[in-house]
């Protein structure tokens, strides 16, 4: 049960509240997020929820059985939609797109790739600075040097940044110099990082983990959101299975799944999806008809020379094509 409170109840209320639930054995957490006040109670037998809806300071009550209570699509009438600023809105009707190198590795590259998304009308820019690689002999990243640059950069040019975030020691460091932290799949279930940031009010972006469930994804999402911050994005980036003719098994099916779900918006990373650059626009344009509120996407001048994941990695003709199908795409769904 989801109890929302009003914002501006005052404390005897809300202890009355608390009182209330103590005295009907109901356990209960207090949740208190940039937006909203709220209590999560557990149920373990039916009751009136009438008891608790006519409490003062008590805005609405909902039944939610899910287990990710929070996150889920039973209390929630509209879908969430995230607001970067700026007129850049992640949700609603439109696609977003987000697209950039795999790695950021020099000023020249960011340059390049931040005035093409600006003169293609590409509002986000990703780009990974501390980078978990699977060999630590590969190229790991430039940390938060390059982060400040690849900040200024997109800065001058009206683009917002999401970069990935991989401990809890970095969070504050990285935190001006970005608009969305990414948790990767390593990073899916790492529940200290989850925690501290859901004490940021920046957008969060969790991507499904290696080998991940839809339910621990949404369960992950419930972490960051019951330590205070809702604004968050579920990512479907493919799962990890038998198969080998491609990097990931991209689980399409699991986007209208977490629609119905959950409220929050789902994103799809077909890069690392399927893996092979030729087959990306494919998966882009499926998650669009799937229902995929937006997608990552990995973009290169010359994908060939990246520090990493150039086989992945669209070039800046082939993005423009793919951009055109999906503006027909979208007309049709």
């Amino acid at each position: 049960m989801i109890i929302q409170l009003e914002s501006n109840i005052s404390e005897n209320a809300t202890q009355k509240i608390r009182e209330t639930l103590d005295q009907l054995g109901i356990s209960h957490t207090t949740i208190k997020t940039q937006f909203q006040h709220y209590e999560v109670a557990i149920l373990k037998k039916d009751i009136d929820i009438r008891i608790i809806g006519n409490l003062e300071g008590v805005k609405d009550v909902h039944r939610v059985t899910d287990d990710y209570k929070l996150v889920s699509a039973k209390w929630k009438v509209n879908p969430t939609s995230i607001d970067l600023g700026d007129g850049v809105v992640i949700g609603g009707d439109d696609f977003t797109l987000m697209a950039g190198p795999c790695s950021i590795e020099n000023e020249e590259q960011i340059e390049k790739i931040a005035d093409y998304l600006y003169h293609n009308n590409v509002k986000i820019m990703r780009g990974g600075v501390y980078k978990p690689r699977s060999s630590p002999y590969s190229f790991r990243g430039l940390g938060i040097d390059g982060l400040k640059s690849f900040y200024k950069l997109c800065k001058e040019r009206g683009i917002k940044i999401i970069t990935e975030v991989m401990q809890v020691s970095q969070i504050e460091e990285m935190h001006d110099y970005i608009d969305i932290f990414q948790v990767g799949a390593r990073n899916s279930q790492n529940f200290n990082l989850l925690d501290e940031l859901g004490k940021v009010e920046k957008p969060v972006m969790i991507k499904r983990g290696i080998s991940g469930s839809i339910d621990e994804l949404l369960q992950s999402a419930e972490y960051v959101f019951s330590a205070g911050n809702e604004n968050l994005l579920l990512c479907e980036r493919g799962i990890r299975t038998f198969e080998k003719a491609y990097r990931n098994t991209f689980d399409i099916n699991a986007i209208p799944i977490l629609k119905e779900k959950s409220h929050l918006p789902v994103i799809a990373d077909p890069s690392h999806g399927i893996g092979i650059r030729k087959h990306v626009d494919k998966v882009t344009l499926a998650a669009l008809a799937a229902g995929a509120d937006g997608a990552i996407i990995e973009l290169h001048y010359e994908p060939e020379k990246a520090y990493s994941d150039g086989q992945q990695t669209l070039s800046f003709e082939e993005f423009k094509r793919l951009k055109a199908q999906i503006e027909v795409l979208k007309e049709v769904v």
